[in-house]
């Protein structure tokens, strides 16, 4: 899902779906975090908080790869497809693993910024998410889907 790493777009290998998940889970923490710190401290729902936090990921997630690929001279709107393409089964499996772990964890919704459950389930949540994620992504990009869609705006 990087635009900007030096893998052919049929190498389905473990290390270039594990690259691609990582570009994925900068996305997804990005937003992620930014959703339910704010939706924290403005005292969202729980609902509101996953909803604010499932968005930002995606924005985030598909800004990481639109803007290599608007560098590279793709006009917008084939931008947004290849980032769409490229990304969001990516996020959306990254968000329910994330959100769902969350859930999950007595209390962490309902924990502070200054809680240690707080931070603490949201980083296992996405570090079990990339976990799950990176088998995906490696499935995508053996089909040429995913981050090779992503490399074939860029002459890899």
């Amino acid at each position: 899902m990087t635009a900007h790493v030096g893998h052919d777009a049929r190498d389905a290998s473990w290390g270039t779906a594990v690259t691609a998940t990582l570009h994925c889970l900068t996305g997804c923490a990005i937003g992620e975090v930014l959703g339910m710190v704010l939706a924290t401290a403005l005292g969202l729902t729980d609902l509101s908080s996953i909803v604010l936090s499932v968005v930002l990921a995606f924005v985030f997630g598909y800004s990481l790869t639109m803007l290599p690929v608007l560098r590279d001279g793709v006009p917008l709107r084939r931008a947004v497809g290849v980032a769409l393409a490229a990304d969001t089964v990516s996020i959306a499996v990254m968000e329910l693993v994330d959100n769902g772990f969350v859930l999950a964890v007595p209390g962490a919704l309902d924990s502070t910024l200054a809680d240690a459950l707080f931070w603490g389930s949201l980083v296992l949540s996405l570090v079990v998410a990339f976990v799950v994620t990176v088998p995906v992504n490696r499935a995508l990009i053996a089909r040429g889907r995913g981050h090779a869609v992503v490399h074939a705006h860029h002459g890899h």
